[in-house]
């Protein structure tokens, strides 16, 4: 019966209602030829093959963090393609989940620069999107064992979108860019309010190129405070 109410629960069409500040925001993008289109693909991948995160929490990262308390933005590539390692939130994985090479280097990266305290015991970022981090992955969902599977289908169309939608915002906001896919979308933040870190992927190929010694979090931090933001608790990810 478990398996009967899975696949039920998986055919269902993508939801695209995310209660806040987006709603609106969205609504034409939701509207458009484009997305329709990859909306039809989306849900005919889920309905015959795996994929992730699971459908209820595609635009989790929508859902936690209304437009206007973001003040710091993380861009990842696609989402994990593993059993229960996706979840919405880009380089995030639930409680009691291994936490993954990429996101072990970032924590590495917070120690050093002073932002926490210790290795966190949870790779669950909720509780730093919750305290203004939009954890945005350039595609939203991906084929199971598949990496970069749902590329070129029309989500990079809508998260380029969304990231203009987030610099046209005059509220100081911090983009934090890793590796070449994510620096490539530095052309769509013009805004001079916003700042721009840029460094190599926290991957093991490419952490010790670049990213580690870059200390973007604190770096994000004072640039927050001297514009009158509240900094990121980044330490939140100590906390039991």
């Amino acid at each position: 019966m478990n398996a009967i109410l899975y696949v039920l629960k998986e055919i269902k069409k993508m939801n695209k209602k995310i209660c806040n500040s987006w709603d609106d925001i969205l609504k034409d993008e939701f509207n458009s030829s484009y997305f329709k289109a990859l909306e039809e693909i989306i849900d005919s991948e889920y309905k015959n093959k795996i994929c992730f995160p699971p459908k209820e929490d595609i635009f989790c990262a929508f859902k936690t963090l209304p437009i206007e308390n973001i003040k710091v933005v993380i861009l990842g590539q696609d989402p994990y393609h593993e059993l229960n390692q996706a979840m919405g939130l880009a380089f995030s994985v639930p409680n009691g989940v291994a936490i993954p090479p990429s996101l072990r280097n970032i924590y590495k990266e917070m120690i050093d620069d002073g932002v926490i305290d210790e290795m966190p015991i949870s790779g669950d970022l909720f509780k730093l999107s919750k305290d203004g981090v939009f954890l945005l992955n350039t595609t939203l969902t991906v084929r199971e064992g598949e990496a970069l599977s749902h590329f070129n289908l029309g989500w990079e169309t809508f998260t380029d979108n969304v990231i203009s939608y987030i610099n046209m915002r005059n509220d100081p906001i911090c983009f934090i860019l890793w590796g070449s896919n994510a620096r490539s979308k530095k052309k769509l933040i013009t805004n001079k309010n916003h700042l721009v870190l840029e460094s190599n992927h926290p991957s093991p190929l490419s952490a010790y190129r670049g990213f580690f010694g870059s200390h973007p979090f604190s770096k994000a931090n004072d640039f927050l405070i001297k514009n009158g933001r509240d900094g990121v608790n980044w330490r939140v990810l100590n906390e039991s």
